[in-house]
C-alpha cells in the first residue's frame, strides 16, 4: 500500500473526526448568533455525539457488505452537504437535526482502519494503524483550536461551511484514490448489526480489548471534561481560550502514536497495553500535581495521558483486526462503542467526582481505571480469564 493513500486517509480520518468535535469550540457564538442560551446551543454537541454513536453502530458494519470505494465518498457526501446546510441554519432545531446527520455520517475513521488493515502485512499493521490515529488526533485538535478562532472573526457559519467543502472535496480525491475491494460478506443487513454482539460474545480477545479501551479512554475523557473547570477555576484564573491552547499542545500526540504502532508490531499488543496503562498512572500522579496551580505539571500529564490513550488504542485495534480478516468493521463496531461508552461514562462520573472532591477526585479516577488493564494482563483471576 503506497504511502500517499496512507496519508490521503489519515487526512480523511482527521477531517471526519474534527467534524464532531470543532463544535465544542463554537458553541457560545452558535448561541449569540441563534439568540439562544449557551445551555440551548449545547444541543448541538449532544445531536453530533448522538448521531456518531448511531452511526458506529448502524454504518460501520456496512465496510464488511458494501465496497469501501463506494461507501467512503457516499459518507462524505452526505456529510458536505449536511455541513453546508448547518452554515444556512435558520434556528438551533435545525442546526440540531443537521449536526445528527453530520455525526451520524461522519463515521468514515473507523470504516477506514479495519480497510487499510486488510492492505497491508501484518507486521506493519501497527504503524499504519499509527498513522491513521494521528490524522484522527489532528483532526480533533485543529478543528477545535481554528474553528472557535474562525468563529470569533467571521462567524459560527463559517467553520461548517469551510468544513463541507474541505468534505465534498475529499470525496471527489478519495473516489479516484481508493482501489477496488471485494466484500468480505453478502450478509443481510439486520445480520451485519447483529454480528457485533455475537463476535462481542465469542471472541475472548475483542472482550479485552473493548475493557481496555473503555477503562483508559473514560479516564481520558474524565480529564478532559473537568480541565476547563480547573482552568477557569481560581488556581489558575484563565480564560476558555486556554483550554484550547492545551489541547494544541498536546498535538504531540501525533508524533509519537506511529513510533508506538511500530512498538506494537515488534513487541506485540499486550506488553504495550502494560506499559500504556503505567503512563497514565504516572499521568494521574502528574496531573494531581496540578492541582495547585503548576502549568508545567499540567502540560505533561495531559500531554501522558494523550499519548498513553492513543498508543494503548494502537495495541487494542492490531489485537482485534488479528481475529478475522473477513469481520474487521464489525469487530471494530464492537470495540468502537465499547470505547465511547466507556468514555461517556467517564465523563459523567469525573465531573461528579470534581464536584464532590475537586481536582485531586478526577485524578485518584483516572489511576483506579488504568489499574484495570494493568492486573488483567499481569495478574489473571477468574475474572480475568473470562475475559481472556
Amino acid at each position: 500500500m503506497r504511502n500517499r493513500l496512507v496519508l490521503l486517509l489519515a487526512t480523511v480520518s482527521g477531517v471526519a473526526v474534527g467534524n464532531v468535535y470543532f463544535p465544542q469550540s463554537i458553541t457560545p457564538a452558535i448561541a449569540a448568533g441563534l439568540h439562544v442560551s449557551p445551555g440551548d446551543a449545547a444541543l448541538v454537541i449532544t445531536a453530533a455525539q448522538a448521531g456518531y454513536t448511531a452511526g458506529l453502530f448502524l454504518l460501520v458494519p456496512l465496510g464488511d457488505r458494501v465496497p469501501v470505494r463506494r461507501l467512503l465518498p457516499t459518507l462524505l457526501v452526505v456529510t458536505g452537504l449536511a455541513l453546508l446546510g448547518a452554515a444556512c441554519s435558520p434556528s438551533l432545531p435545525v442546526l440540531a437535526a443537521l449536526s445528527l446527520m453530520i455525526g451520524t455520517s461522519t463515521v468514515v475513521a473507523p470504516i477506514i482502519g479495519p480497510f487499510v488493515a486488510g492492505l497491508v502485512p501484518a507486521s506493519r499493521r501497527g504503524v499504519t494503524n499509527g498513522l491513521l490515529l494521528s490524522g484522527g488526533t489532528g483532526g480533533m485538535l485543529l478543528a477545535r483550536t481554528l474553528s472557535g478562532y474562525l468563529a470569533s472573526w467571521w462567524s459560527w457559519r463559517v467553520p461548517y461551511a469551510l468544513a463541507g467543502v474541505l468534505v465534498l472535496a475529499l470525496a471527489v480525491v478519495v473516489a479516484r484514490a481508493l482501489p477496488d475491494s471485494v466484500p468480505a460478506t453478502r450478509s443481510p443487513y439486520p445480520r451485519l448489526l447483529l454480528s457485533p454482539l455475537r463476535l462481542f460474545r465469542e471472541e475472548r480477545d475483542l472482550r479485552r480489548s473493548c475493557l481496555y479501551q473503555a477503562t483508559i479512554f473514560g479516564g481520558f475523557s474524565a480529564v478532559w471534561a473537568c480541565v476547563a473547570l480547573l482552568l477557569t477555576g481560581p488556581a489558575y484564573g484563565y480564560d476558555a481560550r486556554a483550554v484550547a491552547l492545551l489541547a494544541l499542545v498536546n498535538a504531540g500526540t501525533m508524533i509519537v502514536t506511529p513510533m508506538a504502532g511500530r512498538l506494537v508490531d515488534v513487541v506485540g499488543p499486550d506488553r504495550v497495553t502494560v506499559v500504556c496503562a503505567g503512563a497514565v498512572i504516572v499521568s494521574a500522579v502528574l496531573l494531581a500535581l496540578a492541582s495547585s496551580g503548576s502549568l508545567v505539571m499540567l502540560v505533561l500529564g495531559t500531554l501522558l495521558l494523550d499519548v498513553a490513550m492513543q498508543s494503548g488504542m494502537t495495541a487494542n485495534v492490531v489485537r482485534i483486526y488479528a481475529l478475522s480478516s473477513g469481520a474487521r468493521s464489525r469487530l471494530n463496531t464492537a470495540y468502537m462503542t465499547c470505547a465511547y461508552l466507556g468514555g461517556a461514562a467517564g465523563s459523567w462520573i469525573g465531573l461528579r467526582s470534581y464536584a464532590a472532591f475537586g481536582w485531586l477526585g478526577v485524578c485518584a479516577l483516572v489511576g483506579a481505571l488504568a489499574v484495570v488493564p494493568v492486573v488483567s494482563v499481569l495478574v489473571p483471576s477468574r475474572a480475568t480469564l473470562a475475559l481472556r
